[in-house]
């Protein structure tokens, strides 16, 4: 049975979410969108499980982590009280660390390399699974940024087309950290661009935008949002917190 704690802490997650999805039905409205068409994926690093669960259970299907020792115990967790959620490796992926996530993802955000899209495959076909990717790409060029290069991932997407083990199902981007409100709307711009351009005809997976930007990201055309701040707070409080 649910503890008090427990209820107070999904109430928290449902009203923040009910207002994430309405501020979201004006910016589609604004812009010509279904709604519908816009997955939330709530992006629950650094937070304890529990938060995780009350998320779930407010609603929020779809869930993120960037980290593999954080997805790995949190799936599990899941699976033992029977939640079964949709979970997203929006991170940074290390080749050594596949093994650990095959099978328990919805979709991988951050393939940055050929090599690692490869070794990802190797695993899959090792578990008889196939593993949906999105292929990372720096579209600002920002050294600080993983991810493919322009003409990189133009190369990259009929090699990757043609391996077993894996189904690329679009792009993901980051944009910036906006010192103006709205910085980030020419970066998905051009994401979109380049999505159109070389989408071999059965991509439906555009990831681009945080709490911070996401409502320009959905008029440039995300199909996917990925939201933590927004949802669970703010990390470092609760970190201090903790």
């Amino acid at each position: 049975m649910a503890s008090d704690i427990d209820n107070v802490l999904t109430e928290e997650f449902r009203s923040r979410y009910l207002a994430l999805k309405e501020s979201l039905a004006e910016v589609c409205a604004g812009c010509g969108r279904d709604p519908e068409e816009v997955t939330v994926i709530g992006v629950s690093k650094v937070f304890p499980v529990e938060y995780a669960k009350a998320a779930f259970k407010a609603g929020i299907k779809d869930l993120g982590e960037n980290r593999v020792q954080e997805l790995v115990p949190k799936t599990e967790a899941f699976l033992e009280d029977g939640l079964d959620a949709n979970w997203h490796l929006i991170g940074t992926l290390q080749k050594n660390k596949v093994k650990y996530i095959i099978g328990k993802t919805h979709l991988i955000h951050s393939v940055d390399s050929i090599e690692l899209a490869e070794e990802i495959a190797k695993r899959s076909i090792c578990n008889n699974v196939i593993s949906d990717i999105l292929l990372q790409v720096n579209v600002s060029g920002e050294e600080s940024k993983h991810g493919f290069s322009v003409d990189a991932v133009r190369d990259a997407v009929p090699h990757l087309a043609a391996v077993e083990g894996i189904k690329v199902r679009g792009l993901m981007t980051m944009a910036p950290i906006q010192s103006v409100d709205g910085d980030a709307k020419s970066v998905f711009e051009n994401t979109k661009r380049l999505y159109d351009e070389i989408n071999p005809g059965d991509w439906d997976v555009l990831s681009m935008g945080m709490s911070g930007d996401w409502r320009y990201a959905v008029m440039c055309g995300a199909t996917h949002i990925r939201i933590g701040t927004a949802l669970f707070g703010d990390r470092a409080a609760y970190a201090a917190k903790a």
